[in-house]
């Protein structure tokens, strides 16, 4: 007699599944964090890194760069306050913590890939944000190398006013640049792009070249 398998969860069977949209806007939308299966906090996405989300009324893959993150208590009448402990020490004292605690991180929306009869990538705002409660999920490196052929994303990145937009398109290129194997060309390419965008503001310019570091 043959055994019926297990049951995967939506995470088991796509691990990078690391959030679910909370709130969404033309622009831009705001993930909450899944919560892990063991006694931690939720990984929060790197500044700069890449995510995407999928408008599934209009068949888009949203690509997306993660711009702000936050980590606070899910009741907003009561801060957290200091413990003096170590993670392990809350593991095995204070437990229920981590169950009080959530995750946030907004994304600036920087392009899409159209409907399969299409698959092409476009860098420019999609017709609609992806809808409350879709799936976020970090990008497969492929996924962000094939995207960033095309650098106009950098545009939209300089006109983010929440954070020090010189700091996330310099974090924003040393990610890809990473996911690229270091590949200097696309580097020259993407410093000229930048240069090119911020010609008549060379203090902005420096700033982002300052912190590529490659």
């Amino acid at each position: 007699m043959r055994l019926p398998l297990p049951q995967l969860t939506e995470r088991e069977r796509h691990p990078a599944h690391i959030a679910e949209v909370i709130e969404t806007a033309t622009t831009e939308f705001l993930a909450q964090c899944l919560e892990p299966e063991d006694l931690s906090f939720p990984a929060m996405p790197p500044f700069g890194s890449w995510v995407k989300a999928f408008d599934e009324e209009a068949g888009n893959q949203i690509y997306g760069v993660v711009y702000h993150a936050t980590t606070s208590p899910i009741d907003s009448v009561h801060r957290a306050r200091a413990l003096g402990m170590t993670l392990e020490d809350l593991r095995q004292q204070q437990p229920q913590i981590f169950a009080m605690l959530k995750t946030e991180f907004r994304v600036a929306i920087v392009g899409f890939e159209a409907s399969e009869r299409d698959r092409r990538n476009y860098q420019h705002l999609p017709p609609r944000p992806p809808q409350v409660h879709q799936a976020v999920y970090r990008c497969d490196p492929d996924e962000v190398i094939g995207f960033t052929d095309e650098l106009d994303f950098l545009r939209t990145l300089l006109q983010v006013s929440a954070v020090p937009s010189e700091s996330l398109v310099a974090a924003t290129i040393r990610e890809v640049y990473q996911l690229r194997q270091f590949d200097r060309d696309w580097l020259v390419l993407a410093g000229r792009t930048v240069g090119t965008l911020l010609k008549d503001d060379y203090d902005r310019l420096r700033m982002i070249l300052n912190q590529i570091h490659p």
